[in-house]
């Protein structure tokens, strides 16, 4: 399910499944896009961070078109101990990576992975110099 913006409404509450994993995209050619984000971070459950939002920057392959500081996109995933994924959607073979990463992801946030959640897999993904 798709969203441009977050709350989601609460007309349909109801029928809405329940969310495993929240991916917040980011064009990295787009200050918009990360304004969007920002604001709506504030509407998620502080439980969500603990392993279930992670942070996909697109457009990274065209540097010169860049808007957004890959910097602040960082900080932003460490201030909320969330993932940050770098793609490029044009190239096929990077998309279907990604796309693979996402649902491998969405499996351990989702609990069909044995041994494995959401919150030990954060631990994993951070990088070894933040320790």
């Amino acid at each position: 399910h798709l969203a441009t913006s977050l709350p989601l409404p609460s007309e349909r509450d109801h029928l809405r499944p329940r969310i495993d994993l929240i991916v917040f995209m980011i064009d990295i050619k787009s200050k918009y896009s990360l304004k969007t984000v920002e604001a709506s971070l504030a509407h998620v459950d502080a439980s969500f961070f603990l392993g279930k939002v992670c942070f996909l920057v697109t457009g990274v392959g065209r540097v010169n078109a860049c808007s957004i500081e890959t910097n602040a996109v960082c900080k932003l995933g460490e201030a909320y101990c969330s993932p940050v994924l770098f793609c490029e959607l044009e190239l096929e073979g990077i998309r279907v990576v990604t796309a693979q990463r996402l649902l491998r992801m969405l499996q351990i946030c989702a609990g069909h992975i044995p041994g494995v959640s959401a919150l030990s897999f954060v631990s994993l993904m951070r990088n070894s110099d933040d320790d």
